[in-house]
């Protein structure tokens, strides 16, 4: 069955982001995305960008390690890029029950990609495997699941916006933000900056799984990820 790269969809998201205003939806500036006081208070979105680089560039044990640090703040597409790389032994020895398992909790949120991935791994599993990847999944939940991970990623928006605006209950009021970028310093009013879609954590979910109901389209290709170096297939065979 055809399904979209991962990496590809993970990449686009994550380039791509929009946020409501009204009955209008329009991108989020890619200078506040990129500005160190937004990624701060989005540690998922923040490990996840650098671990795309580092796989990118073919640093595979770096990337592994920035995938996880940003599943632990329920960064789903992360956890799918951990999954992925134990399938295929990118940075490490390939561990299938242990990839099952990431994969599993990366569609903890049934986002259909990563379900059409899990059931792919599942069937390639054998029994023994099966159980295996049952029992690690267990204690993958207890430190990586929504109901432990949303709640550090909740406390760190809280943290960042409280940090910046200066009140308990990060209040935004007339507050302009100026921030540094490649293109020199830029200020933005607060109200833009803060968008509710991106700083209280239940409009955050909502908008992670509208994106992922309607992930962009594109790049098609069978499988998971190939390895860097490693040859496409042939697109002149048929496949299944």
């Amino acid at each position: 069955m055809k399904i979209r790269s991962l990496m590809f969809v993970v990449a686009a998201l994550l380039a791509q982001p929009v946020f409501a205003s009204g009955n209008t939806e329009r991108p989020l500036d890619a200078r506040i995305l990129g500005s160190e006081g937004f990624l701060n208070g989005h540690p998922d979105l923040k490990f996840r960008q650098s671990g795309l680089k580092a796989y990118e560039e073919g640093d595979f044990p770096q990337a592994l390690k920035l995938f996880k640090r940003a599943a632990r703040y329920a960064d789903k597409p992360s956890q799918g890029m951990v999954a992925e790389m134990l399938w295929r032994g990118e940075g490490v020895e390939k561990d299938r029950p242990t990839a099952y398992a990431w994969m599993d909790l990366a569609a903890e949120r049934h986002f259909r990609v990563l379900l059409i991935q899990r059931e792919t791994y599942w069937a390639s599993l054998s029994e023994d495997e099966r159980k295996q990847a049952i029992a690690i999944g267990q204690t993958l939940y207890a430190e990586y699941g929504d109901t432990v991970a949303k709640r550090r990623q909740a406390l760190a928006m809280r943290r960042a916006k409280s940090q910046s605006t200066g009140s308990r209950t990060g209040a935004v009021g007339n507050l302009q933000i100026s921030f540094d970028t490649p293109g020199g310093p830029v200020t933005i009013d607060g109200s833009t900056y803060y968008h509710p879609q991106f700083w209280e954590p239940e409009r955050y979910w909502a908008w992670q799984e509208k994106q992922w109901k309607n992930p962009p389209t594109g790049v098609v290709e069978i499988g998971p990820l190939r390895s860097a170096g490693e040859a496409a297939p042939d697109p002149g065979k048929a496949t299944e």
